[in-house]
């Protein structure tokens, strides 16, 4: 039980950094540019994680962990930081290579829509703590984007579509659509309290902000 989600996070990992020596992908390649993006924006959430925590906007079931924690979060919520962006980028770098999506105006009304719908979620939500952080920092980052309108966006958006399956399988194993009690524990008053099972719909707004953020560094970062 206690390695429950350090399991998680390596059955995340394994496979995408296995192909990522793979002679049509070489996602090795990009190394140099995808491993400060992940510095940068696992140091934000790690730090904004650290805040969450103390203040009991969420926690974690001790039966599944190891025991090991860094400050007051576990080493494997440490590690999601960087095995889920990981295997998301990878999946992301695939995309690119087997698919040619410039449709900008498409890419610019998802972008429009999205801002949108969470305008409208804040203006009712604001002073619930992880709805109101979340949404406004993934709308400001969108707002940005929608300015912005990258000619990877239209990828990116293919690929989070995709990555959203497993990412919302590791996300139901965390907060317990498998086990009795779950890994991850939220507080319904901070947030929506609309689950998708057993998974609060924030948390998909969480992993746009957190892999749209980490692109948009990673595709900088290339550039040069």
């Amino acid at each position: 039980m206690e390695y429950t989600y350090l399991l998680l996070n390596i059955g995340s990992l394994i496979v995408p950094l296995v192909f990522s020596f793979h002679p049509k992908l070489l996602f090795y390649k990009e190394w140099k540019s995808f491993f400060p993006a992940l510095i940068i924006l696992a140091l934000a959430f790690i730090i904004w994680d650290v805040y969450f925590t103390s203040i009991g906007v969420w926690g974690f079931n001790e039966q599944y962990l190891t025991g090991i924690y860094i400050y007051n979060l576990p080493l494997e919520e440490v590690l999601f930081f960087i095995c889920i962006p990981y295997a998301s980028i990878y999946t992301y770098h695939c995309f690119q290579i087997f698919f040619e999506i410039e449709k900008p105006r498409l890419t610019k009304l998802i972008t429009l829509c999205l801002i949108i719908i969470l305008t409208l979620v804040l203006l009712f939500n604001f002073n619930k703590w992880y709805t109101g952080v979340t949404f406004s920092l993934t709308l400001v980052l969108l707002i940005y984007t929608y300015l912005l309108n990258p000619k990877w966006l239209g990828v990116f958006y293919l690929s989070f579509a995709v990555i959203l399956v497993p990412f919302l399988i590791v996300n139901g194993a965390l907060t317990g659509m498998f086990f009795e009690i779950p890994v991850v524990w939220y507080n319904d008053l901070e947030n929506l309290g609309i689950r998708l099972v057993s998974i609060p719909i924030e948390d998909s707004v969480y992993a746009l902000l957190m892999l749209l953020s980490t692109t948009l560094i990673f595709e900088r970062l290339k550039k040069r």
